[in-house]
């Protein structure tokens, strides 16, 4: 219940323990459009510990909180220190709030802040000087990883990842174009361009 639109999950009727979950990537950031699947694993000591979380990345690392292993890097997972709320509560915690915290916490507009540290270079000239290439080379992997997705959907999800790209494909597309020109679009209207931001000469080659 209360998932939000933008994530879906899969149960097994054979492995209760198992749960695989999609997100899709919001507007606004490197991820748009593009699809992140994840593995749920509950341990036979869950709640009282966390589920075990795979992410399949394709040996691409489009986040410093996904890394090339798999390995999901979250405070609420104990994969990362936290303290109070940010970790993981046998009576406070659950399922839901791990996926939506994944895609809120590490799916966003500027991950280069996500690296260990780096938050305290919001809105400085060297922040800013970084935030920008990293994104771009986030959105990159963010197409590569749809293209492996494509060539090699997830069980269960070959269905879902057709009709993702055959209703935003062009989408997609249009996106990549205004990147090229230096503008990022708006979701609901792919057409307009909604704000100006830089584009390097990198992400254009």
């Amino acid at each position: 219940n209360d998932l939000p639109e933008t994530i879906y999950v899969r149960a097994f009727e054979d492995r209760m323990d198992l749960l695989r979950v999609v997100m899709v990537g919001a507007s606004r950031t490197p991820y748009h459009d593009g699809l992140f699947f994840f593995d749920l694993q509950l341990p036979p000591s869950y709640p009282d510990a966390p589920p075990q979380v795979y992410y399949h990345s394709f040996g691409l690392r489009l986040n410093p909180n996904l890394y090339e292993s798999g390995t999901v890097c979250l405070s609420l997972l104990n994969t990362f220190g936290g303290e109070g709320t940010e970790v993981w509560s046998s009576t406070a915690s659950s399922l839901l709030q791990v996926v939506v915290s994944i895609q809120g916490l590490v799916f966003n507009d500027k991950p280069y802040y996500n690296e260990t540290g780096y938050e305290t270079m919001v809105d400085k000239p060297e922040g800013r000087r970084n935030a920008l290439p990293y994104s771009e080379n986030a959105y990159l992997l963010t197409l590569r990883t749809m293209l492996h997705l494509l060539h090699r959907p997830p069980r269960g999800f070959e269905e879902f990842v057709k009709e993702h790209f055959r209703h935003r494909g062009r989408f997609v597309l249009r996106t990549c174009n205004a990147w090229l020109q230096g503008n990022i679009v708006d979701n609901a209207h792919a057409t307009e361009v909604s704000r100006k931001q830089p584009c390097s000469a990198g992400l254009r080659l």
